[in-house]
């Protein structure tokens, strides 16, 4: 099973982002969501059947769960699989507006298949959102099937080459055996046999939050490596009257910009192989009948999911700022890997919410603490003594960053839950006090987020693996991403004491030492991430450092180019210029 993922996801990435110019597959949906959903999901008759169809493009499909009114709410889907006992069918039925699926990669032109996510009812009771198998267009001449309508959607920020689409059912029946029953099933006279547990059916969802953390980091990464290699070969004002130019890198505050992104892109591509390494072994554990660890990981994988497209988002705005005017030219290839980036942090869940399910998580892992009863791996810091003082000095020691983030984790996760205690004691509700929490909540959350990449990042660099010299270099950027980190984050680290100011003063001269440490290295870390010219489609991240004039040949394949004078001016410009020769009809439109 572990080998069969991995290899759904190698094929994952070479079909949906190693393409040149970022421009995603639209087959992206079939190797990410549809063959592991099958995989999955399905018993072993119902791979049998159609894993041979979808593996060998007889059946191209994709995921449709979000719908025009409801996406990350899966419980409030409106698509409903009404079962037929008389005709062993079930009826799938888009009975509103906003019950029409909305948003799907995949869906709009390409596929013929897809995994329908819809709720289930049976003998006349709701059992809650289930997968099923649906045919939506011929397999032979690609015609819509009756009691379907799909299209498009139209222009979305970016994804050009992905046909996201909508879908809704007329009454449509499927065979019993179309719904996904690996795990639960409807007997043919309609009896309901639920799952051993209903999380067991968040398999796929949580796969693929691995697999965008890693998507971000790659993104971010790709970011640092165009904005460094740029501000390798730009130079800009004299530092000096009559001096020479400097590299815009030799200005600390290009640094201070550039260097803490790279720092983070490291971090999240470390993040990014723990979540995905932890989701095989879990996924061979769950295949034991093992639930343990579950939950530890869906409330990791969606946090993780959050903390890491922001971060990338974010960082590769500032990148795109760091080159100047020519940044915002799509020569830069920067624009083209925003796009690619920034819907991560709405899609698959959205980012607000992810990072609530992780503090619902954290919360359990709190009670559980004050009940006196051990916590698993990595939430061990929670309901921790939270009286320490920092052992910050000017060192600045791995482990002194991990304390310091474990403490700052550890009393938002505390004040989160008193918060959230104080409103249900004065009298509100358990939603009611969730939700007047949930500032707080999204505090806690984003801290045990931040806190696992810190510590991710120092327990590689203390690896045996490693050679003492990438030791050395590792260890500042390490240094500089925990460090950077809290001065960004000041106030959460200084609330209760924990800081004193002297430490402080200890972390920002630390950040700029970094800084001259970090600079001798930064072309060689960003070279080390290894993204050939093809795939980085930039001008300025070129590899050679020919960036003028590669900006110019640019310019002058520009399809506007070819012709000395264009269209337009016929069209347009010439009627302006000399009005005589327009007709009174263009004279009498200007009035």
């Amino acid at each position: 099973m572990k080998i069969a993922l991995l290899a759904f996801t190698m094929l994952y990435f070479y079909h949906c982002r190693c393409a040149a110019a970022h421009e995603n597959s639209p087959l992206g949906l079939h190797y990410a969501m549809f063959l592991p959903t099958i995989n999955k999901q399905a018993t072993p008759e119902q791979k049998k059947k159609w894993l041979p169809l979808a593996e060998n493009y007889k059946m191209i499909g994709t995921y449709a769960q979000t719908e025009l009114g409801h996406g990350t709410f899966i419980r409030g889907l409106e698509t409903t699989a009404t079962y037929d006992p008389k005709t062993k069918e079930f009826i799938l039925d888009s009975p509103t507006l906003t019950s029409k699926k909305y948003w799907p990669g995949c869906l709009g032109k390409t596929s013929n298949h897809c995994v329908v996510m819809a709720q289930l009812y049976t003998q006349g009771k709701s059992h809650g959102p289930h997968m099923f198998m649906v045919q939506i267009r011929s397999m032979e001449d690609h015609s819509v099937l009756p009691g379907i309508e799909v299209g498009v959607i139209g222009n979305k920020f970016g994804y050009g080459t992905n046909d996201n689409g909508f879908l809704s059912f007329d009454k449509l029946r499927i065979p019993r055996e179309n719904m996904l029953m690996r795990y639960s099933q409807v007997h043919e006279d309609g009896t309901y046999v639920k799952p051993q547990n209903a999380k067991l059916a968040y398999g796929s969802m949580v796969l693929i939050r691995s697999s965008i953390v890693s998507d971000a980091a790659r993104g971010l990464a790709q970011a640092c490596v165009i904005s460094i290699r740029y501000s390798a070969v730009r130079r800009q004002t004299e530092a000096y009257p009559g001096g020479e130019e400097p590299q815009i890198l030799d200005y600390q505050t290009q640094q201070y910009r550039l260097f803490p992104l790279l720092a983070s892109a490291y971090s999240l591509q470390l993040a990014g192989k723990y979540v995905f390494n932890t989701y095989l072994e879990v996924n061979d554990q769950i295949e034991k009948g093992n639930l343990e660890s579950m939950p530890e990981l869906h409330a990791l994988s969606a946090g993780l999911k959050a903390f890491s497209t922001y971060e990338a988002s974010a960082g590769i705005e500032v990148c795109r700022i760091c080159c100047g005017g020519h940044g915002y030219s799509q020569a830069s290839g920067l624009p083209k890997i925003y796009v690619d980036v920034v819907p991560g942090c709405t899609y698959e869940g959205e980012n607000t919410v992810m990072m609530l399910q992780t503090a619902r998580y954290l919360m359990k892992c709190y009670s559980r603490a004050k009940q006196g009863q051990k916590l698993p791996g990595f939430v061990q810091y929670i309901g921790q003594n939270l009286n320490k003082k920092s052992c910050m000095s000017e060192e600045v020691a791995l482990g002194c960053l991990v304390m310091a983030y474990e403490h700052r984790a550890a009393r938002l996760v505390e004040a989160a839950a008193m918060r959230m205690q104080s409103l249900i004691q004065g009298g509100k509700k358990q939603h009611e006090a969730w939700n007047g929490s949930s500032v707080q909540l999204f505090w806690a959350a984003k801290a045990h987020c931040h806190l696992f990449c810190v510590k991710n990042f120092v327990d590689a660099i203390q690896a045996k693996s490693l050679s003492s010299k990438t030791v050395t270099v590792m260890k500042s950027v390490c240094q500089l991403y925990g460090v950077h980190g809290i001065l960004e984050n000041l106030g959460e680290f200084m609330q209760d004491g924990f800081f004193s100011g002297e430490q402080v003063g200890y972390l920002q001269r630390k950040m700029l030492a970094l800084f001259e440490n970090i600079r001798p290295n930064a072309v060689a870390l960003v070279d080390a991430f290894d993204y050939p010219d093809m795939v980085l489609g930039s001008c300025l991240g070129r590899y050679d450092g020919q960036v003028y004039q590669a900006l110019y040949d640019y310019a002058k394949s520009a399809p506007m180019n070819q012709t000395e004078i264009h269209s337009t001016y016929y069209k347009h410009l010439k009627p302006l210029i000399n009005p005589e020769t327009t007709s009174d009809a263009m004279q009498f439109a200007k009035l």
